[in-house]
């Protein structure tokens, strides 16, 4: 006959305690992967935000001699498309930072000397991934016309 003279197998305790750290990192990782997919959509808002800008400054460009009729405050109602090739512009653009933001919203505002300044907002996302619930962000972008 053998006498027990240690213990065999795995106790509970162990075992408690290897779930512990393995949910615990699992919980981890989830939040990382929830951070990095927020990150990304952000990123995706800003490029959007950019295309935009361009494409309003593009207008601009093609309508040169009617630069000051393109300005507009970012708390303004978009022109209507009936009317000058700048209010078509403006209402036009206006209808895509609806369309691709999220409470898409811009404006522009040119000087004297040409500068001209876009400054397009929306809202983020929040922390469930609603869009447009989160905080306001804010994209301006300046250029000589």
């Amino acid at each position: 006959m053998r006498l027990l003279t240690g213990q065999r197998g795995v106790g509970l305790i162990e075992v408690m305690v290897t779930v512990l750290i393995l949910s615990t990192s699992l919980l981890g990782l989830a939040a990382l992967q929830n951070r990095a997919l927020q990150f990304n959509h952000s990123a995706y808002m800003r490029s959007q935000a950019n295309v935009l800008a361009y494409d309003l400054f593009d207008r601009i460009r093609a309508n040169r001699t009617q630069r000051d009729a393109y300005d507009l405050a970012v708390d303004a109602n978009a022109p209507t498309t009936s009317g000058s090739l700048a209010n078509r512009d403006l209402a036009q653009w206006r209808g895509l930072l609806a369309e691709r933001l999220p409470a898409g919203t811009g404006g522009i505002e040119c000087d004297a000397a040409g500068v001209c300044t876009v400054t397009i907002q929306w809202g983020e996302q929040d922390a469930t991934g609603a869009d447009g619930d989160g905080e306001v962000s804010r994209f301006q972008y300046m250029t000589r016309i």
